[in-house]
């Protein structure tokens, strides 16, 4: 594995899944998002990785993905948006869609 940083868009462009959390650190709502995310990650191990991109520190990147409010959720994969849902998403809610929406790299 190199050890180079991948960029952002090369992240979203590979063949695993992303999760983007598009928070800020004034939310209310991101803070509840964060354990959420956690349980997610420890329950879907490698078929996801998540990230987090502050969008007061990234606001490009906000714009780009129209960002309108916080907390944002995109999934990519291969560079296309699968899924995206702004607000609190409960755990169960978003671990099912995580899993119908992601495709098998296999």
């Amino acid at each position: 594995m190199s050890t180079q940083a991948k960029t952002f868009q090369e992240l979203i462009d590979g063949d695993q899944a992303v999760l983007v959390d598009f928070f800020a650190t004034w939310c209310g709502p991101c803070k509840m998002m964060q354990p959420i995310l956690e349980d997610a990650a420890k329950q879907l191990g490698s078929k996801v990785k998540i990230l987090k991109v502050d969008v007061d520190k990234n606001q490009l990147a906000a714009s780009k993905f129209q960002v309108r409010g916080v907390p944002t959720l995109i999934l990519f994969q291969k560079g296309k948006i699968l899924w995206r849902e702004s607000g609190v998403v409960p755990t169960h809610q978003l671990i099912n869609t995580l899993n119908n929406n992601i495709k098998d790299t296999v």
